[in-house]
């Protein structure tokens, strides 16, 4: 099928170029790559293929900029924030296009994205003139002793591709705010919304050298490493999988950078026999199918005790067999493609090796080639094991294992025999279950009686193998900002002339 972008309200939105020091320029190279829309598989455009002589300009250009924008009020900075976050909302029609356009995902989705991608705006405008210091009783006599923040210099901010807004508002609010600059390698996959987010920071007012774009594919590996070893930029901030966090927290070493990283998940998703059946159905239904399973907080695994088990496989499928699939634009359609053939691949994979091995597919489970390469049937499958591939990795798709389980004990340690630790869900109206289960889940964060838990207002992160760092909440702006004490010495003189 061929489906076309409806015209922007606003042309200059896209652009085929990025944004470095306040311009908009190509690869020093002339190389460019590709972009492909998933639904149709026509081309969107062409971006720069940057490559580590293109990086090192950009953190040239945050360096310098660095030290003007530091000495800006946290008031003065806070403005520029929310003249963002406003352009943002005023354009929020053209960016959920763009989102759409390059990632998929239904126009509802890419609406709630962009408002979401806006929040941190708004929050972090919020946060900047409250990034408070300390007074604290010195154990010296004649000692006072008091801390200020600082921001921590120039970040590199590398960013995926499965909410082209929100991850890189998600970080790059913070980092100003604080008083930091900043180079943002946009998704290879969907640089187009960084574009426009860039040219709406052109028209806030932020200073050139402030917010600086980096695009590339092919050299994605060579600017990551750039920015990993370079002395100038004292702070990464990476959402990705585990494997290449490991590879970016080597590469960091040698400069001792301050690092935060929010990693793979595989998030349980426990339904106990006391739940709201109807509740814990539409949170399921919230938690694993958004972005067609393409979020790193998705359930993956179901794990459903088995007094409800039946009753919960019925009424899920039922609202699975009722999802309209295709095209993001088209009226009604509540789940596009997922980003490519690879990922499309790997659900084929995982549902494969389920039916293998003894699980039965309710709903789905098909590719969908008369859609397009990049489709997937929204998948449900009953009767899983800790055997199945599903049970152990990502599957970042449409597909939904229900695994059946007795006791609470039981559940809980096959919540945790995960190597990551993200996210959490389970529903209850046993209160005491609630506070138990909740402390005894090792992941980051935990949703009770919801599938959806992201919230500009909400530290987000994870533990284990899931990274470190909080992003979001009155947290988020610590991670861009070193706390520095001053000690002032011989305080405790009596009054002159007493």
């Amino acid at each position: 099928m061929q489906h076309s972008v409806p015209p922007l309200n606003d042309q200059s939105l896209l652009k085929n170029e990025t944004y470095i020091n306040g311009k908009w320029v190509g690869a020093k190279s002339g190389k460019t790559f590709e972009v492909f829309d998933p639904a149709s598989g026509k081309l969107i455009g062409t971006m720069p293929e940057m490559n580590k002589e293109d990086t090192e300009e950009a953190i040239k250009a945050a360096a310098a900029a660095l030290p003007g924008f530091r000495k800006l009020t946290a008031r003065e900075r806070s403005r520029m924030l929310r003249k963002w976050y406003q352009l943002m909302m005023d354009n929020a029609d053209d960016l959920a296009r763009l989102i759409t356009w390059e990632n998929g995902k239904p126009m509802a989705d890419a609406k709630g994205e962009v408002s979401y991608a806006a929040g941190f705006f708004e929050w972090f405008a919020e946060e900047a003139p409250r990034a408070y210091g300390d007074t604290i009783a010195a154990t010296v006599p004649g000692n006072r002793v008091f801390t200020i923040k600082e921001p921590v210099g120039v970040c590199g901010l590398i960013t995926p591709w499965n909410f082209p807004a929100a991850m890189i508002t998600r970080k790059i609010g913070p980092a100003l705010a604080a008083g930091c600059t900043v180079v943002a390698k946009s998704p290879g996959e969907t640089p187009f919304t960084a574009a426009a987010l860039a040219e709406l920071a052109h028209r806030a007012g932020i200073p050139p050298g402030v917010v600086n774009i980096v695009t590339a594919m092919a050299n994605t590996a060579e600017v990551g490493e750039t920015i990993t070893s370079s002395d100038t930029v004292k702070k990464v901030s990476f959402t990705g999988s585990t494997r290449v966090g490991k590879l970016l927290m080597k590469q960091s070493a040698d400069t001792l950078k301050k690092l935060s990283f929010e990693l793979g998940g595989n998030a349980p998703f426990i339904v106990f026999d006391d739940a709201d059946l109807d509740v814990a159905v539409a949170g399921a239904i919230a938690s694993k199918f958004r972005s067609s399973g393409q979020t790193c907080v998705c359930a993956n695994r179901l794990y459903i005790q088995k007094g409800i088990y039946d009753d919960f496989a019925k009424a899920f499928t039922e609202k699975v067999n009722n999802f309209k699939v295709g095209s993001g634009y088209e009226e009604g359609v509540t789940h596009g493609p997922l980003i490519h053939d690879r990922a499309v691949d790997k659900v084929e994979a995982h549902v494969q090796d389920a039916v293998k091995q003894g699980g039965k597919v309710l709903a789905g489970g098909q590719k969908m080639p008369d859609l397009g390469s990049n489709y997937f049937q929204p998948t449900v499958i009953r009767d899983m094991t800790d055997k199945m591939q599903l049970s152990h990795e990502e599957t970042f798709g449409p597909v939904a294992g229900l695994f059946p389980f007795d006791t609470e004990a039981e559940v809980v340690k096959q919540a945790n025999s995960a190597e990551v630790g993200l996210a959490g869900y389970f529903f209850s109206k046993d209160v005491q279950r609630c506070y138990r289960v909740a402390e005894a889940l090792e992941v980051g964060m935990v949703g009770i009686n919801t599938g959806l838990i992201s919230d500009p207002a909400a530290p987000f992160g994870g533990v284990k193998h899931s990274g470190f760092g909080r992003e979001g909440s009155k947290l988020g702006i610590e991670e861009y900002m070193i706390t520095k004490m001053i000690t002032l010495g011989g305080m405790g003189q009596p009054l002159q002339g007493s």
